[in-house]
């Protein structure tokens, strides 16, 4: 059985989780309204993978007695006013969601719950592939994004990107 504790944060990561999700959406549809497909099918397919983060948790929850609980999911509340914003949007808002998974993990430590810890591995690494991934999106912009056919090249690789569920992540 969870502390409870930890199963209430972890709850709530679910909720922050799928909020992830509609973030992404959110920027996705900006992307799809200027024109750039690649760029929000990258984005659909990121909203793909917090909604697998947030039924990981869930099911983690689940198999240790506890029953989720969802609340509202806030409306994305991010203006953008150029198509580099959502891009600095996501990597500020991956900081912040590795900076909640390090909070329960650190709460787990002072449990010593040493079972959350081994579930929230997984995490932290992902964590970390995360903000390189939307850090490198920011790169890559900044380098091709201002030349029309950099920003063409750019969108047709992000149109590539292809979903696929982890393997290696903990069961959903």
């Amino acid at each position: 059985m969870l502390n409870d504790k930890i199963a209430k944060l972890i709850n709530e990561q679910v909720n922050k989780e799928l909020y992830s999700g509609y973030l992404y959406l959110d920027f996705a549809n900006y992307y799809a309204d200027e024109g750039l497909d690649g760029f929000a099918h990258w984005y659909e397919v990121q909203a793909q993978e917090e909604r697998d983060h947030a039924m990981m948790m869930r099911r983690y929850l689940i198999d240790n007695g506890y029953r989720v609980t969802f609340g509202e999911i806030a409306k994305p509340d991010k203006v953008m006013k150029n198509i580099s914003d959502p891009l600095d949007f996501g990597f500020e808002h991956e900081k912040y969601v590795t900076s909640l998974i390090n909070d329960i993990y650190s709460e787990a430590f002072a449990l010593k719950d040493f079972k959350t810890m081994q579930f929230l591995d997984w995490f932290i690494k992902e964590q970390g592939e995360e903000e390189k991934n939307a850090e490198d999106m920011i790169k890559k912009f900044k380098m091709f994004g201002h030349d029309a056919k950099g920003l063409y090249s750019l969108n047709q690789e992000l149109a590539a990107r292809v979903y696929a569920p982890s393997t290696t992540g903990p069961q959903m």
